[in-house]
């Protein structure tokens, strides 16, 4: 492969709200480069970037690709991710290892919620931009209203490099503002060069004129040089844009059609000319293993070697492959390394440059170069991987929690191993993707994004690793406690012949403060129970708490206070007492009013105003409490607890109330009394069970 330097490559992510062309753009830059000799099409089926057979079956992406082609003397590595926000961890995954970032907005649909999201994540990461507004062919284009929305919701920086000539079915070509030149399309993608229209001449002004500004407040002399002429050359122009976009002063936007190849090659010259290399991200810095102490790297081949893996995936007759970014350094095949998050040493195999599912054997990975290598042994997605004599810890990626909760059971029997196995390599190939055997509530419940996240993993189950389950509710993790004080006698006493049974405990329980848990008390004086005997009676209470008094769930919040009782010097026991102290417990408790609790989980939904409120009346439908609601641009976000109990397949019922439009975050609060009419009802089924 051909070699470049570090300040010629450009790692670059495609991101978006769903349906906004990404998939197609990442295709007519791989075609327009002349790495690929078609142009792939969604619905057929044979794109690059969408190549698993769940992205084929829905015509959506569900993975990060990560893809590669040479353009005006530099690398481009590309990012293509879902839009979906059911898939958002694969956008967190991406944007951590990039150093900018290319933003489709939809022609007609303009500024969407997952536009919003991805462009908070990019800015949380301090990546700079381009935007790029897709989909200029279709009916209803307005490349001027998406313009307005841009700058409303990411501020005066939006500034256009180029103006549509004609918008919808008479999309022909842009004006180039820094050129100067009208350029009109052609077929394969190609561009004529022509003078302006002359009813787009004042229009041009005005915008030429804002992004000349911008330009020029990048810099003292070039802003000096501004005043002096009323001008910038082409050059001064480019250079100025390039500094305030890196910094993120400015974001340039431009337009085309990435289905019909319009527009990609200007945006592809923008990459190159306006977007980071590695070298100008400045210095990697990370942690010296096991401390709190801050190491450094420069962007350099002569470097100490500093990589990290951003995504796991399977590939069938391969195996799996870890996608890596080298930040310092280079990876060798053969070489070996160190695993700074988890310790110890890997041999890296074959290397891969990829595109798509494609993979290309390469000997070595440069600074700023992506790649794959075949799995390693004990290496994850957000680990490092180092020179073993100059470790460093880079951050590790900050993946977003589950949303959705479903419980599984097997359609065949003896399954449950392979059930195992399964789920945890798909958790490996995506962290956003958990599972856990929940032995309090006897389920394996997994957790993900949303329900088509679900959906596309118990599908990769069955296809991958030949097991069928059912989707099945979860059990919800009650708690019982108590909101008075009682007494009670625990007397266990059992003579059948021989040596006999005898143990007899007074306890006296008490409400504590939520979430104290549980306290024991010993009060016996007197020795009217032996010291020996108190332990076991500690045991039996704490396995009584474990299964409950009411409904089977466990007992907290609870102060049991031993203070009596008595023994019997022949049949007294340690099993005795424990079984009298369980029987104290359960007594007490009846006694002490004993009421359900339930998981309260803090919920934040994020939608457009004109949904807010029958969204707000959804929760409150769900017993949910509305806290308050924040704007966000255009957007609203409404905050509420809700029990978990009304959460299940929650996901799904805010999309259908929103048009898609709407996406919502969880996190447990605490427990709360259940109501009493639910209450009923929860103990009837658990009796029932």
């Amino acid at each position: 492969m051909k070699e470049f330097k570090t300040g010629q490559y450009r790692n670059i992510a495609l991101i978006a709200h769903g349906d906004s062309g990404k998939t197609t753009l990442a295709e007519a830059q791989c075609f327009t480069s002349g790495i690929t000799k078609r142009l792939g099409r969604i619905d057929a089926g044979n794109t690059i970037s969408d190549y698993n057979p769940d992205e084929i079956e829905r015509n959506i992406s569900i993975s990060t690709a990560l893809l590669h082609f040479d353009w005006e003397g530099h690398r481009i590595h590309l990012l293509d991710t879902p839009g979906y926000a059911d898939f958002i961890g694969e956008v967190v995954g991406a944007i951590h290892v990039v150093d900018g970032g290319v933003v489709l907005i939809h022609a007609t649909s303009g500024i969407e919620v997952g536009t919003e999201n991805v462009w908070e994540l990019a800015a949380e990461q301090g990546i700079p931009r381009l935007i790029f507004v897709n989909k200029m062919d279709k009916e209803h284009a307005d490349f001027y209203k998406v313009l307005t929305m841009a700058r409303e919701h990411f501020g005066n920086a939006v500034v256009a490099l180029q103006l549509p000539i004609g918008q919808a079915a008479g999309f022909k070509g842009v004006v180039d503002l820094v050129k100067m030149k009208a350029m009109l399309f052609e077929s394969g993608g190609t561009m004529k060069e022509t003078d302006i229209p002359a009813d787009m001449q004042e229009l041009v002004s005005e915008h030429r004129e804002r992004l000349v500004e911008a330009a020029a407040e990048s810099d003292d002399a070039l802003l000096e040089a501004y005043f002096d002429q009323g001008d910038l050359s082409e050059e001064e122009i480019i250079r100025g844009l390039r500094q305030s976009t890196i910094t993120r002063k400015v974001f340039p936007l431009l337009c085309g059609d990435a289905f019909e190849n319009k527009g990609t090659r200007p945006l592809m010259d923008a990459i190159v000319a306006y977007l980071p290399s590695p070298e100008d991200m400045g210095v990697i810095k990370g942690l010296k293993p096991g401390t709190n102490s801050e190491e450094t790297r420069q962007a350099a081949d002569d470097q100490p070697l500093c990589a990290l893996v951003f995504k796991t995936i399977s590939e069938p007759h391969v195996g799996e492959l870890s996608l890596f970014r080298v930040y310092s350094g280079t990876l060798k095949s053969g070489m070996d390394v160190r695993n700074t998050s988890k310790g110890g040493t890997e041999r890296i195999g074959q290397i891969y440059a990829m595109v798509g599912k494609e993979r290309k054997e390469v000997g070595i990975m440069h600074t700023g170069e992506m790649g794959a290598v075949v799995k390693l042994k004990n290496t994850d997605t957000g680990d490092t991987l180092s020179d073993q004599k100059a470790p460093i810890v880079l951050p590790p990626i900050a993946f977003p929690k589950p949303v959705i909760r479903v419980a599984i059971e097997p359609k065949t029997k003896g399954d449950e191993e392979k059930i195992s196995s399964g789920l945890a390599k798909l958790h490996d190939e995506d962290p956003t993707f958990v599972t856990e055997v929940d032995s309090e509530l006897k389920q394996t419940v997994i957790s993900g994004l949303g329900e088509l996240h679900l959906d596309v993993i118990v599908g990769r189950l069955k296809r991958k690793f030949g097991v069928d389950v059912e989707l099945v509710k979860p059990r919800i993790a009650y708690r019982e406690t108590i909101q008075a004080n009682s007494q009670a006698q625990g007397k266990y006493k059992k003579q059948t012949g021989g040596r006999g049974q005898y143990g007899d405990t007074w306890v006296k329980v008490e409400p504590l403060p939520r979430g104290s848990g549980f306290e024991f008390v010993d009060a016996i004086v007197g020795g009217v129970i032996p010291n020996k005997f108190i332990p076991a009676v500690e045991k039996g209470i704490k396995e009584a708490m474990t299964d409950g008094v009411v409904a089977g769930y466990p007992l907290v919040d609870v102060k049991v206070t031993l203070y009596d009782g008595s023994f019997h010097s022949v049949d007294s026991s340690e099993m005795a007492f424990k079984i009298a102290g369980s029987m104290a417990l359960k007594k007490a408790i009846m006694e002490a009013k004993p009421i359900l609790l339930e998981p309260i989980y803090d919920i934040q939904v994020t939608v457009p105003e004109d949904f807010m409120g029958d969204v707000m009346g959804d929760l409150s439908s769900r017993r949910g409490k509305i806290l308050g609601v924040d704007p966000k641009g255009s957007f609203q976000v409404v905050k509420a607890k809700v029990p978990l109990a009304e959460l299940y397949r929650y996901s799904t019922t805010l999309r259908s109330l929103t048009q898609g439009r709407g996406l919502h975050a969880r996190q447990f609060s605490h427990y709360e009394e259940v109501p009493r009419e639910v209450s009923e009802k929860v103990i009837a089924e658990s009796k029932e069970d």
